[in-house]
Parts: C-alpha cells; sequence; structure tokens
C-alpha cells in the first residue's frame, strides 16, 4: 500500500483536544513525502532536535517566514533604489498645467 493511500486508524474517536488551554486555531500536518523531505533537512541543520520533529517542523516554520519576510525587504529596497534612481527622469517633459489640459479633453 502506497504512504498516499495508508489509512490512519484512531484508537479513541472522541475528541481529546478540547482539554488543551488555547483558544488559538490548531493546525494538523501529515508527512507527506515532501514534508517528511523538509523535516530530515532541518534534522542537518538542527542535529540538537533530530529526535522531535515537532520541534523541527516549527523550526521550519520560523526559517520559511523569515525568509519570506527577508525576500520582501529586498524587493522594497529595490522598488526604492529603482524610484530613487528614476526620480526627476521627465522633468520638464510636460507643462505645469498638463493635467489640467487633459481634463479638459475629457468627457463630462
Amino acid at each position: 500500500m502506497s504512504s498516499a493511500t495508508h489509512l490512519v486508524r484512531h484508537v479513541h474517536a472522541r475528541c481529546y483536544t478540547c482539554v488543551v488551554p488555547t483558544a488559538r486555531p490548531r493546525h494538523t500536518i501529515t508527512e507527506t513525502d515532501d514534508v517528511a523531505e523538509a523535516l530530515d533537512i532541518a534534522a542537518q541543520r538542527w542535529p540538537e532536535d533530530r529526535g522531535a520533529r515537532q520541534r523541527l517542523l516549527l523550526r521550519l516554520v520560523r526559517a520559511g517566514r523569515d525568509a519570506l519576510s527577508s525576500q520582501q525587504d529586498k524587493v522594497a529596497a529595490d522598488r526604492g533604489r529603482a524610484i530613487a534612481r528614476t526620480s526627476g527622469a521627465l522633468s520638464g517633459v510636460y507643462r505645469v498645467d498638463e493635467l489640467e489640459r487633459l481634463r479638459d479633453d475629457w468627457p463630462a
């Protein structure tokens, strides 16, 4: 039976999460091949948590957050540099009253 079709049978049918003291959302992640590979790579990066896959998963989430945040900061900085580099490039091309002249051409 492939891992994609493997069924997990739970011994207890009752809900046990209602006793967890949190109002925050909970998420369930199945250890698919992709997730297992990511956890194995994380175990190489953080060997002290090799035996605690849930801690590795949290580390991966934080590392992903940090990487995305860093990428967003870089994109914003690149845009800022592009704006500064091109600022004033069209100075003097348009007349001071150009916007009003364009609006005069628009239908009322």
